[in-house]
């Protein structure tokens, strides 16, 4: 801070001052490289990793660099292709020259200080605005740092209104803050759906997040937290350090977790990158079982092919890198580019030292050779790498913008008059670097959309490490941005089997995947990523592994047996083709022969004391009404049609009826003629067949009464119920108004009651045949089909509904005609010693 205070003071004052600081010479020295030019493009580059001694006021100062490692010279070789290829370019900057001053940060802000004072500094010594000697116009700014790094470039540059170009994935806070600040590619969050989608397409669902503690590294753990979570991904482990101390806090409770995790998203930056993989690499070398083929899922773009050479990398425990780099189509030859750039970089340039005036300080300048024999196009692809080539072509962008800035000022200075030398500002450079041309002819995949806003396109890279240091990449997908919130993946299948072939990715998950036909059931107490596998309900499918809930089929189909896929349901009804309609049938035709038989029988022998006893015309229409109770239960079998759903219960309720009234009908007269038979009784009146058949009709007409309101107001239909079984629809009559139904049964319930108490009564009167006994058994067996019938009725589903409505009618009317004229007839046939008068009268 002294120094620099010391710089700032005016030279006049400086000169006049002894020099009271004693510094030591530097025996690493800052490295500039330059090429002279009547415009220049300024960058500041992150190349080379030193560490600096702390400042230490107790003694002498000392900028002495140790723990040298190897320089990484490649990304000065961009500028020096891209200057050169402008430059003989007769297309652009005609008649000017195109120069560049490039300084190596080191990745420190002390020497980022340094390097831009120096940039901003038109004379030989560090003094801002101080104009003696050397004239530089130094245009634009290019720079790639990390967030830090890019906000103190932006500070420094803001003054002179300089374009600050960045190259790498940029902060929000910088585009948000800074006016002079222009990304190449678009935010870093951009990756964040990217790195969700992949997670999914692999279907890991435990991770492991790793970020440094800077504001960026927060914004990256909320951000991708929350988006994990909403996708079914868990976060089981959230690991954040410090990028410049290797101490951290780890919660070593979640040792398991650390086990088990095989995916960690690593949001890295150029700064805090080595140190996270440091970090993973201490953190498994202290597991008891150290955990192997972790695969990093990482933000950064740059190439690893070099990073590996240098030996940091802990390929015992990584099994592969995915990152996201753009669409630039050129992925560079490592291993000849690697072997080439320290030796064309020596070549490129002479360097000597450039004394400052008022410190021993040295900057070590590197200056071009002007004869270097320009490489051809091709030449060029094969050397850069993906990351060189972003600075090859954001130059090539930097420059149209220049020649399109110089070319607008050159004309304003004709249409003046004025011959004098066009002179190009910083600031008159801006509104051309504002423009969607700047960036849609800049980089390849990167475009402005049409909400204004920087897109890109992404490959998805995959480098496979071997224990051997050497590394394999393959692109195996890409994100193509698809309207403005979200991105497309699209992934290349034959490249994700030759990346498996080469080495095979493991799962990273709590539990085997759920099979189609099942749903994940949450586990108590555990991450929604543990859960359990449950198959699925009736009537509803998946699919699809992992399915988080079951389908339901539509009403017309159903699951199949595993329940992956739904097949049509069965249309079902009571057939005359199936065994149940079969016998149903025959019953049916057996009982309707045996009551025609039975009334072929009385007609026939209708002079007989047995038939002309207790009313023959009633006994007539009782077996009518049976032989035609029978008959109707062919409406039941069959396919539902209209006319068969609008007569079938009402047909059966009247016919039926009309039974019953004539059993009652006979039970009366039973009874009144024993009554009649005493003296003084005044019930022979009542006694003849007008009495009878007012019986048949009142009784049988209510029922009429009934079933014709229900036909008039809720008329049964044909339907279909597919909620009833699950595989099938049940073709059926919708009875239209279930209370009619049940009050026309009821009425049938009533009258049998009644008849069935009016018979048990006289069972005991005497007489030869007397058929109020064969009526109370008759009515007994009737009153147990039907009681018998409602809960039947009201258990069964489907067709079988149908079947025991049609088997109670048969049994019922089978009850009557055995109890009532099964005996009568065996008297008629075998027995006609009985059937007199003389044995009649007798009893």
């Amino acid at each position: 801070m002294l120094l620099l205070l010391l710089l700032l003071l005016p030279q006049e004052v400086l000169t006049s001052l002894k020099c009271i600081l004693t510094l030591k010479r530097d025996e690493q020295h800052p490295q500039n490289y330059y090429k002279p030019g009547e415009f220049l493009i300024g960058g500041i580059v992150s190349a080379t990793r030193k560490s600096f001694l702390p400042i230490s006021f107790n003694k002498s100062p000392l900028t002495q660099f140790f723990q040298k490692t190897s320089s990484e010279y490649w990304k000065m070789l961009s500028f020096l292709f891209a200057i050169q290829a402008i430059n003989k370019n007769l297309n652009i900057l005609f008649n000017v020259t195109l120069g560049y001053n490039i300084y190596d940060n080191y990745f420190s802000t002390q020497m980022t200080s340094e390097a831009l004072l120096d940039l901003l500094s038109e004379g030989e010594a560090n003094i801002p605005n101080y104009n003696c000697g050397r004239q530089r116009n130094t245009l634009a700014v290019l720079e790639g740092a990390d967030t830090d790094t890019s906000i103190q470039i932006s500070t420094m540059l803001g003054t002179d209104k300089i374009p600050q170009i960045n190259h790498s994935f940029d902060s929000q806070v910088l585009r948000d803050e800074t006016p002079f600040f222009y990304p190449m590619l678009p935010a870093e969050g951009v990756q964040y759906p990217g790195m969700v989608k992949l997670v999914l397409h692999f279907r890991w669902t435990l991770v492991g997040l790793l970020a440094p503690d800077t504001e960026n590294g927060q914004r990256f753990m909320r951000t991708l937290t929350s988006m994990l979570i909403r996708n079914g991904i868990c976060p089981v482990l959230s690991q954040t350090f410090s990028p410049r101390s290797w101490k951290v806090n780890i919660d070593w409770h979640l040792y398991r977790n650390w086990r088990k995790v095989k995916v960690f998203i690593y949001g890295a930056d150029m700064t805090s990158f080595n140190p996270g993989i440091m970090l993973l690499h201490q953190i498994f070398e202290r597991l008891t079982e150290p955990p192997r083929e972790k695969v990093l899922i990482t933000t950064i773009r740059w190439d690893f092919y070099i990073y590996l050479k240098k030996g940091n990398f802990p390929v015992r425990y990584i099994h592969s890198v995915f990152s996201f780099p753009n669409q630039i189509g050129n992925n560079g030859g490592h291993l000849k580019f690697y072997s080439f750039m320290e030796h064309f970089v020596e070549i490129s340039f002479l360097c000597s030292y450039s004394k400052d005036a008022f410190s021993v300080k040295v900057w070590r300048q590197c200056r071009q050779r002007e004869e270097l024999e320009a490489l051809k196009e091709e030449e060029i692809d094969s050397i850069l790498t993906g990351d060189n080539y972003l600075i090859y072509n954001t130059i090539w962008a930097t420059a149209r913008a220049l020649n399109a800035a110089y070319l607008s000022r050159l004309r304003r200075t004709f249409k003046g008059g004025k011959n004098l030398k066009t002179v190009l500002k910083a600031w008159q450079l801006h509104s051309f670097v504002r423009t969607s041309q700047f960036y849609n002819n800049s980089i390849n995949g990167v475009y402005l959309d049409e909400n204004g806003e920087l897109v890109a396109d992404l490959d998805i890279v995959n480098m496979v490490v071997f224990s051997n240091m050497s590394v394999s990449q393959v692109t195996v997908g890409r994100l193509v941005r698809v309207g403005s919130l979200d991105f497309k993946l699209i992934m290349n299948h034959s490249a994700i089997a030759k990346m498996e072939m080469l080495k095979p990715l493991s799962l990273s998950r709590c539990v085997e995947s759920c099979p189609a036909g099942f749903m994940k059931a949450a586990q108590e107490e555990k991450p929604i990523c543990c859960y359990n596998c449950h198959p699925c309900e009736e009537g509803t499918i998946s699919t699809i592994e992992d399915a988080d809930k079951c389908t339901k089929c539509l009403e017309d189909q159903h699951p199949n047996t595993n329940r992956v896929h739904c097949i049509p349901k069965i249309k079902s009804y009571l057939s005359y083709k199936e065994n149940l309609g079969i016998v149903l049938t025959s019953i049916a035709l057996l009982l309707s022969l045996t009551t025609g038989f039975g009334l072929w029988i009385f007609i026939k022998f209708m002079e007989t004391p047995i038939v002309k006893a207790n009313n023959r015309d009633l006994s007539y229409i009782l077996l009518v009404s049976l032989l035609l109770s029978i008959l109707t239960s062919f409406l039941f079998i069959g396919r539902p049609r209209r006319v068969t759903c609008l007569l079938r219960q009402s047909a059966f309720s009247i016919v039926f009826s009309i039974a019953i009234s004539s059993i009652l009908a006979k039970t009366i007269t039973v009874v009144l003629a024993f009554l009649a038979t005493k003296p003084g009784n005044k019930m022979q009146r009542w006694l003849g067949k007008s009495f009878a058949n007012s019986i048949v009709l009142s009784c049988s007409g209510l029922q009429f009464v009934i079933c014709s309101i229900w036909l008039g107001t809720f008329p049964p239909f044909p339907d279909s119920n597919m909620h009833s079984q699950p595989r099938e629809i049940i073709l059926q009559c919708n009875e239209g108004s279930v209370a009619m139904f049940y009050v026309a049964l009821g009425y049938m319930g009533f009258l049998s009651a009644f008849c069935f108490m009016v018979a048990f009564l006289a069972r005991n009167l005497p007489g030869a045949f007397n058929e109020a006994k064969l009526i109370s058994f008759s009515m007994l067996v009737f009153c147990s089909v039907w009681v018998s019938f409602v809960p039947a009725y009201l258990s069964t589903k489907g067709k079988y509904i149908v079947a025991v409505q049609v088997f109670s009618i048969l049994a019922s009317s089978a009850g009557l005609l055995g109890c009532i004229f099964i005996p009568k007839c065996y008297i008629i046939i075998f027995r006609s010693d009985l059937n007199t008068k003389e044995h009649l009268m007798s009893k």
